[in-house]
């Protein structure tokens, strides 16, 4: 597309109604620990690292993060303390999985932001982890 035609598209209007299926979460360990939600953020996950591959590698790349990546990245973004001890490294990774698609429905964070995000990194773990300590500061349940 060129440059003259995307300048005259009006701007996408977000039309999600999360309210109408996301639970009101009192704290942030709710969110980590939502199986359900981790179902979601699983395939959003997916989407926005492989679009960062693709944006970065200039062709399409379909890719599915594998969950030592994501369990890493939330111990170095210092996020293990919000979950229970006892949980397993596919439990971790599940807990990063409804964080990412739970701050992107809240508009903690945009989708953009998260693939220029990754885009910069060369390490999956350090890229994921700067996302999550953005999305850290950012969000405000307790």
């Amino acid at each position: 597309m060129n440059k003259t035609a995307k300048q005259r598209r009006p701007p996408l209007k977000k039309t999600i109604n999360a309210s109408s299926f996301l639970v009101p979460y009192k704290s942030l360990t709710e969110v980590l620990e939502d199986h359900k939600l981790a179902s979601l953020g699983d395939t959003y996950v997916n989407f926005v690292y492989s679009l960062a591959l693709s944006q970065k590698n200039r062709k399409p790349i379909g890719v599915k993060v594998k969950g030592s990546i994501l369990a890493e990245a939330l111990r170095r973004a210092g996020l293990r303390e919000h979950v229970s001890s006892s949980m397993s490294c596919h439990d971790l990774a599940d807990a990063v999985e409804a964080l990412l698609v739970y701050s992107w429905l809240n508009e903690c964070v945009t989708l953009d932001e998260s693939v220029r995000m990754l885009m910069r990194s060369e390490d999956p773990v350090e890229g994921l982890r700067q996302l999550l300590e953005r999305i850290k500061s950012r969000i405000t349940l307790s």
